[in-house]
């Protein structure tokens, strides 16, 4: 069995649940589930205890019953931008499905955390606000659209500037360290490039109210197919080739992809993880890939543009629980 190491001591999946059963219940725990279909990359192993969040209520609520009884909490979106190791994770995962969607009134919407970006478009689109089909095609919650400062790249054809969720975010709901629900504003949210205060503060996004414009539905519609169409030719589909999405951070004045595609690794395999053939800071699950594969072509990626540009490629994709040893060198 696969320990939960917490406070000094090994508690086995059976103990967590135990430990969180009087909060959580025992119907809804689910013991050994493989992670790997629920993240984009269709990799990882077990999490010792799994459990489905599907309100902001229920979502608070497991994470203060984990930090109470002293288990290690992972809270999963979409499972984008992120690597889960072949051995696991420790303590709970709570996967968040907490997917309502609230309207306020003059554009202002409430969606919970778990509310998948895609499904907010088409709410927001319908009801003819504006502000949020600019991100049509990149999978997110709404979670991970403010913990990572969503953004991309328009309006077409120009395409000059880069556009972040932060724009139209209004105040978000937080469940902070010291066990205390919070609502703070847009300027308080610390927003940068792929950042936000989410990643050092150790607190949870429950909700997110954002403050649409009024706009042409025909408008939008021809924004999201622009942005669809655009991101299609430039990134592999997730539906046939899995990923992370972009592997490494931006680099100023010269993108990774760039390095990596001119050290003519476009297309190099390593087992069943392949750096993709559209897009070289992307690589793709082939369909058998382990968390070890992505990790050995990672590592064979840095080592090739360190040696030849003398500059380290740093991982953007967070590594989620347990990992086997690399080897770089290990080739399909």
């Amino acid at each position: 069995m696969n320990p939960s190491r917490s406070s000094g001591r090994t508690r086995t999946p059976q103990e967590v649940a135990a430990a969180l059963a009087p909060a959580l219940g025992t119907g809804r725990l689910r013991l050994g589930e493989p992670l790997a279909p629920y993240t984009t990359f269709r990799i990882g192993g077990p999490a010792d205890v799994l459990y489905d969040a599907t309100t902001d209520e229920e979502l608070a609520s497991a994470v203060l019953a984990a930090r109470h009884a002293g288990i290690p909490v992972f809270v999963l979106g979409l499972g984008a931008n992120i690597l889960v190791g072949d051995l696991g994770v420790r303590g709970l995962v709570v996967r968040n499905v907490a997917r309502g969607i609230r309207d306020l009134g003059a554009g202002r919407i409430r969606a919970e955390s778990g509310v998948v970006v895609a499904d907010l478009i088409h709410h927001a689109v319908d009801a003819g606000w504006t502000g949020l089909e600019h991100y049509v095609g990149i999978p997110s919650t709404v979670g991970g659209a403010v913990w990572q400062n969503l953004h991309f790249l328009a309006p077409a054809p120009a395409r000059e500037r880069t556009m972040f969720i932060e724009e139209v975010v209004e105040s978000v709901e937080l469940l902070t360290p010291d066990d205390v629900r919070i609502t703070v504003g847009r300027d308080e949210m610390a927003f940068g490039y792929d950042t936000s205060r989410l990643h050092t503060s150790g607190e949870v996004a429950l909700a997110v109210t954002f403050a649409l414009a009024k706009g042409d539905p025909v408008d939008m519609h021809r924004v999201m197919q622009e942005n669809l169409a655009w991101r299609g030719s430039r990134h592999p589909w997730l539906e046939h080739h899995p990923s992370a999405g972009s592997i490494f951070k931006k680099i100023e004045g010269v993108g990774a992809g760039r390095l990596i595609d001119q050290c003519g690794l476009k297309g190099h395999r390593i087992g069943g993880a392949q750096i993709s053939h559209i897009h070289a800071n992307i690589i793709v699950n082939l369909g058998e890939a382990s968390a070890a594969d992505v990790r050995a072509l990672i590592a064979h990626a840095q080592g090739a543009v360190a040696e030849r540009f003398d500059q380290f490629l740093q991982p953007e994709i967070g590594f989620i629980g347990e990992f086997q040893p690399t080897n770089p060198d290990t080739e399909a």
